[in-house]
This record gives C-alpha cells, structure tokens and sequence, in this order.
C-alpha cells in the first residue's frame, strides 16, 4: 500500500514551508542574501536544516521562492495603480514613484532583489521579474500613445528601458555601503522626470 499523508501532516509541512519562507524573507529584510544563510533561516524558522532542504533542494531555489512572492507583491501593486481612472502619464508616475519610495523604505531587500551578487538561479528569477513589471508599463505606454499623451515609439523597448532605468539608478542608494546619497523625494521626482522625458511625456518635471 503506497503512503499517503494525513490531513494533520500535510498542515504542518505547509506551516513549515510558510515559517521557512517567512524567515528568509525577514532576515534578507535586514541584511540581503548574505543574512540569510540555510543555518539562520533554520533557526529563525524553528526546524532543522533538514526541513529546509525538504522543502526546498537548494538555497538558491528558497531565494527564488522568496524573491518570486516579492515580485507577486509588486506586481499586485503596480496593476492597482495601472487601473485607475488618472490619466497614463500620471499612473506611470505614481507607478514609478512608489516602487522607488518602497525601495528606498527597504533598502537590504530593494538591493538583494535588484542588485546583490546572488547564484544564476536567482538572477533568472530577478529578470523575470522585470519583465513582468516591464508588462505593466508597456500597457501604461500604449495607453498614453493611444491617448496622444506620449508620442509614437518602440513600446517594448520604451518599457524595459523605464525599468532599467528606475532599478539602476536605486543601486546606488540602497547599496550595503550606501553612506549619504541623495535619497527621499528629491530621488524619487529626478527618477520620475527623468523616465517622463524619456518617453515623451508633456509637463514633465523633475
């Protein structure tokens, strides 16, 4: 008779995966990647590495796993923005300005999802996920095209250079060894103008 799970055991491999994750993602919160080795995930998390590994075979695929939910989250927010009734150029806006004020807010997780040396497994994973960000800005770009406030343009181009453009200029301020860069709303309207020119936007400021 092949084993199967109890309704019991399953629940609690499911709270063991949730605590798992939960811990990861805190102790990256505080210190990125490096913070967060499989030892202090485990402890955080109150199982044995072992249970870490039963869940997830690798590190790199906990990362991952950790990093996909980030962007789950981001993208959720950047839709809500994308749906409202403003006008394109001011969603793009206030899409670009929040993601840049939220990583500003979380500087040691904005740089391990953004910039932070990780295994090629997790850099996959940060790709993906800037294209799908790139997803909701191309839709906000052909909107205002259609709309007649940016002009004609390369939309996919357009999107992944908006960004480019947002995510490298962020390295700089929530790197580790950041020490008084330029940081608050100054960088989040110099961002914002700069990504309106960019595309052509009139009345940009910034």
């Amino acid at each position: 008779m092949a084993y199967r799970r109890s309704a019991l055991m399953e629940e609690r491999l499911a709270g063991n995966r949730e605590r798992i994750l939960h811990a990861a993602r805190v102790l990256i919160a505080e210190g990125g990647y490096r913070n967060a080795p499989v030892t202090a995930v485990a402890a955080a998390a109150g199982v044995s590495t072992g249970q870490i590994y039963r869940h997830f075979p690798s590190k790199a695929e906990l990362f991952v796993e950790v990093l996909n939910e980030a962007v789950q989250r981001e993208m959720a927010i950047l839709r809500a923005i994308a749906a409202t009734q403003a006008s394109a150029a001011e969603r793009l806006r206030s899409a670009i300005a929040t993601f840049v004020r939220r990583a500003l807010a979380g500087p040691a997780l904005a740089y391990a999802f953004i910039a932070e040396p990780v295994e090629s497994e997790v850099d996959a994973e940060r790709i993906r996920g800037r294209r799908l960000f790139g997803e909701v800005f191309r839709q906000l770009l052909a909107e205002g095209v259609a709309a007649g406030e940016f002009p004609q343009q390369s939309l996919d181009a357009a999107a992944a250079c908006i960004v480019g453009a947002f995510t490298e200029a962020l390295v700089g301020p929530i790197a580790p060894s950041r020490g008084d860069p330029q940081q608050g709303e100054q960088l989040v309207e110099a961002i914002c103008g700069f990504c309106l020119r960019a595309v052509g936007a009139a009345q940009a400021s910034g």
